[in-house]
């Protein structure tokens, strides 16, 4: 069955890229609402924003959602947190142009969800089960969408910083999977890249505290890393925000070597572009036992605490 928040919960924090204050309320919806964002800040039917692949905008280092009057980035962490709760319906409230970036991962948002439980709605789910292989790339950068009777993430990183280097970690996201292995894993940059991002009018409130820095073979964030291979489980959290905006749980298995969110949504234009590459079909209970927030319960809850 479809999901809404049991009550409404609020988080206040700070935009990685603006440096703004913002708040944010995820509000319960009905059936068959699916998710919407709604600018506080701005009047009128032009506040809506739906959290779906084609109504993103290019944008640099994070995932902007636009509808052409008003926008909303930075929310793929978020968007994670509900794909791997198993919230399917939601309105979300923001005051400004930027989820805020908390801890730099989705374990705050993962807590709040968790904190006030999920209702049941009387519809069913659909899933969207990949039925080719569809790929992109760019450059040394590939993504690509393939059958499985799970949902799996399989990603591969190489940076030239040895505290990173290379990295490659596959995961089978079914029951609660997301928040035991990848929420809390944050956001990280390489600090010779921190002065460019600022200069380009990026990262402006990227702290230690929100964001894991390195800096050739050390790790300069106070406290280290959370997991060995915290920065590939991060750009696997990444990508489950992003295929999120596919607008139904997915069915298949999910590749990225060097990919970001640019790569990601591409990948979704060219899946929906293709409609023999995929059918939307409503979940059976088999099914929905192995999508990413069935059986979510308080053991994973302490897992992230």
């Amino acid at each position: 069955m479809q999901t809404t928040l049991k009550s409404p919960i609020t988080f206040t924090g700070t935009g990685l890229h603006t440096g703004r204050p913002v708040r944010l309320t995820i509000h319960p919806a009905s059936a068959e609402y699916g998710l919407w964002f709604r600018r506080t800040d701005i009047d009128g039917p032009d506040a809506l924003i739906p959290a779906r692949w084609d109504a993103v905008e290019p944008s640099r280092l994070c995932t902007k959602l636009a509808n052409g009057r008003a926008s909303v980035m930075t929310v793929e962490h978020l968007m994670a947190a509900l794909a791997g709760c198993g919230v399917h319906n939601a309105l979300i409230e923001i005051d400004g142009p930027e989820v805020p970036v908390m801890d730099g991962s989705s374990a705050p948002f993962v807590q709040g969800i968790l904190s006030r439980g999920l209702r049941r709605l009387a519809a069913p789910v659909r899933v969207l089960r990949i039925l080719e292989h569809v790929e992109v790339a760019e450059g040394d950068a590939r993504a690509s969408l393939g059958p499985a009777e799970t949902f799996e993430i399989d990603f591969e990183i190489t940076f030239a910083d040895t505290a990173i280097g290379h990295q490659a970690r596959r995961l089978n996201m079914a029951n609660g999977a997301f928040v035991r292995e990848l929420c809390d894993s944050r956001t990280f940059c390489r600090n010779a890249d921190v002065e460019a991002m600022r200069a380009a009018g990026l990262a402006l409130g990227g702290t230690f505290d929100n964001a894991v820095v390195f800096d050739g073979d050390k790790v300069l964030s106070p406290g280290g890393l959370r997991h060995r291979d915290e920065p590939v489980r991060h750009k696997m959290l990444d990508a489950l925000g992003d295929l999120a905006l596919a607008g139904a749980p997915i069915l298949g298995r999910y590749r990225g070597e060097r990919a970001g969110h640019a790569l990601t949504n591409r990948l979704l234009r060219a899946l929906f572009s293709q409609p023999g590459a995929f059918r939307l079909e409503t979940c059976s209970p088999d099914q929905g036992a192995v999508l990413p927030g069935f059986g979510v319960n308080s053991a994973d809850l302490k897992a992230v605490a």
